[in-house]
C-alpha cells in the first residue's frame, strides 16, 4: 500500500489529489495550491469576490469564528439561512465591493486554511471561474496542486465526489502547463466526459441531488455554470481578494 510519500517521488510539475491528507502532503511540495469545492464553498467565494467582496475562510463548527468576524469587521455567514449570507451562493449575490464576510465550511474553508499554514499560495477554483485562475499567471507558475475537497461521510471519512473531481478536471484542462500527474490527467478526462452536461449531471450526481431536496436547487445551477466569471481569488492576509 503507497503511503503520503508518494507525493515526493514524483516531479510533475502539476498534481492532484484528495481532501485533507492530501492538502497537506501537497502543499509544501506546491508553489500553488488551487482548492476546489464546487458545491459550494468556492463557488460561493466565486460568486463574493466577484462582486468585490473580502471573504474570511474559516473551519466548520468553530466557535471562534464570531471573534474573527468581530476583529476584521465582517460579517460572519450563517450555515443554513438562505435569506442572509450564507454557504449558498444565492445568498451572496448582494455583496458589494469592501464588505466583508467570514465563511465556515468543513470542506474547502478547511483545505484553504491548511494549504496556507504549509506555506502555498492558494486558490479558490469552481466551475464559474476555472478559465480564469487556469489561465491566471498564479496558477501557471512553478508547481501547481489542485486538490478537490471532497465530501464528508457521517463518520468524517473522506467521501470523492463528482462535481468536485469535475471542476478540479476543467482547472487542469485549462493551465497551460503540459506536465500534469497521470491523477491530473484523469481529473481532465472526467470534466471532458462531463463538460457538454454539466447542469443535468450537477444535478443527478449525489451532492446534487442532497442540495436540491433541501431547496437549493438554484444553487446546483449556479455552480453548473462554466466560465461565467473572470474572478481568481487568492488568499492574502487570511482571506480571499480578487487576483
Amino acid at each position: 500500500m503507497a503511503d503520503g510519500s508518494v507525493f515526493e517521488q514524483v516531479d510533475f510539475r502539476v498534481r492532484f489529489g484528495w481532501g485533507a491528507h492530501d492538502t497537506v502532503r501537497l502543499a509544501p511540495l506546491s508553489d500553488v495550491v488551487v482548492v476546489v469545492d464546487v458545491l459550494r464553498f468556492t463557488t460561493a467565494v466565486t460568486v463574493a469576490v466577484e462582486r468585490g467582496a473580502i471573504v474570511y475562510p474559516y473551519r466548520w463548527r468553530d466557535d471562534r469564528a464570531l471573534e474573527l468576524a468581530a476583529r476584521v469587521g465582517a460579517v460572519l455567514a450563517a450555515s443554513t439561512d438562505p435569506t442572509g449570507p450564507s454557504l449558498s451562493p444565492v445568498s451572496l449575490r448582494g455583496l458589494g465591493a469592501g464588505d466583508r464576510l467570514v465563511l465556515p465550511s468543513p470542506n474547502g474553508a478547511t483545505l484553504s486554511l491548511a494549504a496556507a499554514e504549509h506555506g502555498a499560495e492558494v486558490v479558490a477554483a469552481s466551475l464559474r471561474n476555472a478559465s480564469a485562475v487556469g489561465q491566471s499567471p498564479l496558477a501557471a507558475a512553478g508547481v501547481v496542486s489542485v486538490v478537490a475537497a471532497g465530501e464528508r461521510w457521517p463518520d468524517g471519512g473522506l467521501r470523492p465526489c463528482f462535481e468536485d473531481l469535475v471542476g478540479a478536471g476543467a482547472v487542469l484542462s485549462r493551465l497551460p502547463i503540459n506536465d500534469l500527474s497521470p491523477e491530473a490527467r484523469a481529473a481532465v478526462g472526467a470534466f471532458d466526459a462531463a463538460q457538454a452536461s454539466l447542469a443535468d449531471r450537477l444535478a443527478e450526481c449525489g451532492s446534487g441531488r442532497e442540495l436540491i431536496a433541501k431547496g437549493y436547487a438554484t444553487d446546483v445551477a449556479m455552480a453548473a455554470q462554466l466560465d461565467c466569471s473572470a474572478v481568481c481569488p487568492v488568499l492574502r492576509g487570511g482571506a480571499y481578494v480578487a487576483e
